[in-house]
């Protein structure tokens, strides 16, 4: 009975034997990876070219002196009697408080004083009185400082009571908002009917007189403006145009958009010529408004054409020789519009790839793109286009510029 048993179990190993023997081989045969697609790629050949873009600033005019103006009692407002952009003269009414409380209470300090008065003047008669009696040794010395000191005392009541009166009188002066300057109505704060507080800003008042462009300048240029510098303000639609100095630059960026407010004060012009509040302007930096402004040509690339490798921007130059491309560190000094200024790492006449970059490897051969529409263009010589495009397949060009 044994020996039907162990035959299957060795056929069975054998079996199992096989299958092992066979997936090892298998796993052993390696598989040859498909050759990789010859890419195409734009190119740009490296040249010269001028700034675009040219540093400007956008800003509005402003008066130099610009003040909160409210009343310095508590009320209910009654009346206000300005607009939102009026002018305004020294001693014009602006708004106006109800003050039946405080002719009330300047009432009751006038009637203080006439009753103070009263009581000095009966302490005075008892003093020359006493002082008679005096004379003629009726009383004594003790008697009669009493009485001196109760005209005395009469007296600083009186003064108090003056004092007191004079105080409520300028509370009901206080209840009338006077200017007492010349501006306009920059900003309307309250309305009829509201209660305020002491102090609470009414009205904002532009002073006439000095005005300055008040602009916002970014952090990488905000070292460049000091304050005295000379910059160039043109009105909207540019049809004027002032000269200005750097007065003040702030010491701190704005927390929402991280920019620096700088004034500019207006050289001193007729008020004739002076653009108005409010006014839309823009403000040429230093360099510009000196005339010194050396935008000389530069070498730009655009942005798709930069790749970054450990923090250093690269490109890839085409060499026409092999049709390959090649990694080179680049580096970049600013931007102009949507181009890079390229700083060092390159020269004229080089091809750089400008459009698939993030597919390529060192080393890897690549055809130039032709577009479809190129065809229908004539044709141009290398050194006249800046960008150079080689006939390539269609078949292969397809594919690369679905990727």
């Amino acid at each position: 009975m044994s020996l039907p048993l162990r035959a299957p179990s060795a056929r069975a190993a054998v079996l199992l034997l096989s299958i092992a023997t066979v997936a090892t081989l298998t796993a052993c045969s390696r598989q040859e990876s498909p050759p990789e697609p010859i890419r195409a790629v734009k190119l740009q050949t490296v040249g010269a070219a001028p700034l675009q873009a040219q540093t400007a600033f956008a800003g509005d005019i402003r008066a130099r002196t610009e003040a909160q103006l409210g009343f310095r009692v508590a009320g209910k407002v009654l009346s206000r009697n300005v607009e939102l952009g009026q002018a305004i003269k020294p001693g014009q009414l602006l708004a106006q408080l109800d003050g039946a409380d405080y002719a009330l209470a300047a009432q009751g300090a006038q009637a203080q004083v006439q009753a103070a008065t009263t009581q000095r003047d009966l302490e005075a008669a008892n003093y020359r009185r006493f002082k008679e009696l005096r004379d003629k040794n009726f009383i004594s010395a003790a008697e009669m400082e009493r009485h001196a000191a109760a005209l005395k005392s009469a007296q600083a009541q009186l003064d108090q009571a003056k004092a007191n009166a004079a105080s409520q009188s300028n509370q009901t002066a206080y209840t009338r908002l006077v200017s007492d300057v010349a501006g306009v109505v920059t900003a309307v704060n309250v309305e009829p009917g509201q209660v305020v507080s002491a102090g609470t800003p009414v009205l904002r008042v532009a002073k006439d007189g000095a005005r300055d462009a008040v602009f916002a300048v970014p952090e990488d240029r905000i070292a460049h403006l000091k304050p005295g510098q000379p910059v160039q303000v043109k009105v909207w639609p540019e049809e004027q145009s002032l000269g200005a100095h750097i007065r003040e630059v702030a010491a701190s960026a704005d927390a929402a958009t991280r920019t620096y407010q700088v004034k500019a004060s207006l050289d001193a012009a007729p008020n004739d010529v002076l653009p108005k509040l409010g006014a839309t302007v823009t403000v040429l930096p230093p360099e510009r408004a000196a005339g010194a402004d050396k935008a000389s040509d530069v070498i730009k690339l655009p942005l798709s054409a930069l790749w970054d490798k450990a923090g250093s921007s690269q490109v890839w130059v085409f060499d026409p020789a092999s049709s390959t491309v090649q990694p080179q560190a680049v580096a970049v000094a600013r931007m102009d519009g949507n181009d890079a200024v390229i700083q060092s790492g390159l020269h004229a006449g080089q091809q750089v790839v400008i459009a698939g970059v993030h597919v390529l490897n060192a080393g890897q051969k690549v055809t130039v793109f032709q577009s479809k529409y190129a065809a229908a263009a004539p044709a141009q010589t290398q050194a006249d286009a800046p960008v150079v495009n080689a006939p390539a397949a269609a078949d292969a060009a397809a594919p690369a510029a679905k990727q």
